[in-house]
């Protein structure tokens, strides 16, 4: 398992209903709820994001496509929007995109770019299996803390906070291998490394003690 992301997207909201600071590798911004539902319109808000990000990855696969066949397209647009309905008890929900160019193309091209936006990686994610995995960090008294050390590093486990996600130690095997009662090896990988890894658990189960600290 890889992440898509490098460094995850953070949000955080305050008092302030209902803006979330929404915070990626380059910056912030501002999502919020329009005001009919209570916020104060200030940014996208979630069904806007949801959009615009199936928008933007279909208009950049297209101009990645048209470049590489040499095509003279210099615009393109897109329009997103969904709906959700009732099937059978379930609630099923559609998104339409609307593809247009503000200048002629022929319509084999047209045909083409259309089959191109099917499969931009946002349209992937949306119509393939979809799992959502919530972890919560965990707050309390105390736990039992067992540590995995060398010259360098220091791996604190705290078994009681475990949630068992495997995104703690399923890309560095050398380092971390559940099957094994004394489960961490820091001598398998370069301390940096580890700390990498060690920073994606999500429940504090997992930390860094710096040596002569």
């Amino acid at each position: 398992m890889k992440y898509q992301l490098e460094k995850p997207v953070n949000a955080g909201i305050g008092s302030a209903k209902y803006q979330c600071t929404i915070t990626w590798r380059n910056g912030s911004f501002i999502a919020d709820e329009p005001e009919s539902k209570g916020g104060r319109d200030l940014g996208p808000d979630p069904f806007t994001l949801l959009l615009a990000s199936l928008a933007s990855c279909t208009l950049i696969t297209l101009k990645m496509y048209i470049e590489r066949k040499g095509w003279a397209i210099t615009e393109i647009k897109v329009n997103t929007n969904l709906y959700q309905e009732i099937k059978e008890g379930k609630i099923v929900t559609v998104i339409d995109r609307d593809l247009y160019f503000t200048e002629a193309v022929p319509d084999e091209q047209k045909v083409r770019l259309q089959e191109i936006a099917k499969a931009c990686p946002i349209s992937k994610i949306l119509e393939n299996d979809i799992r959502v995995r919530t972890f919560m960090k965990k707050d309390g008294p105390e736990e039992k803390k067992i540590l995995y050390r060398n010259d360098d590093i220091t791996v604190v486990w705290k078994p009681g906070l475990c949630a068992h996600a495997t995104r703690c130690w399923k890309e560095l095997p050398q380092v971390f291998d559940p099957k094994v009662k004394k489960w961490i090896n820091v001598d398998g990988a370069p301390a940096d490394r580890i700390r990498e890894q060690v920073a994606r658990c999500p429940s504090g189960a997992l930390s860094i003690v710096e040596a002569g600290s």
